[in-house]
């Protein structure tokens, strides 16, 4: 078997396969703290060059359009709850004027229905009266008629005898 001597200490075989391990997570160790000391001292390379005041100065920027919008959705806001107290306005003074319409159409209609009935009774009146007044000048032509004639027949110039 393999004997390997390290800092006056004897390891054969077997043992020197449990070393190997061990000096592998030793050597992973190492090179992942220098990755990490490597990432940390770029990082304060980076912190270290950051300008706070332009940072500050950016902050402010932002701000101050932040007001800004807020000012102007306030401005818009207040313009729109007047333009809609303004519309409901109109809205409720159009309905007043409609509502004034209907009920005057509705009496002119009523008036004029009434007028109507008054109108169409008095011809119904009239109609009664010139049937009630022909029926009668009927009656008396007919009995004028049949008079003349039983004149006539009765009349002894005339032949009209059986």
């Amino acid at each position: 078997m393999a004997e390997v001597e390290i800092a006056g200490a004897k390891i054969k075989g077997g043992k020197l396969l449990l070393v190997l391990p061990v000096l592998g997570t030793l050597a992973g160790g190492l090179w992942a703290g220098f990755e990490f000391y490597k990432d940390y001292m770029d990082m304060k390379e980076v912190i270290a060059n950051i300008d706070v005041n332009a940072i500050k100065a950016e902050n402010k920027v932002l701000e101050t359009k932040l007001d800004d919008a807020i000012t102007y959705t306030r401005d818009i806001k207040g313009d729109l709850k007047t333009e809609i107290m303004r519309t409901e306005a109109i809205v409720e003074s159009i309905e007043r004027r409609v509502k004034t319409i209907q009920d005057s159409t509705r009496e002119m209609i009523d008036k004029e229905n009434d007028r109507n009935d008054k109108i169409r009774e008095r011809i119904q009146n009239r109609m009664d009266s010139m049937d009630d007044s022909l029926t009668k000048k009927m009656k008396d032509l007919n009995n004028d008629v049949n008079d003349r004639i039983k004149k006539a027949l009765n009349n002894p110039l005339s032949n009209m005898r059986k």
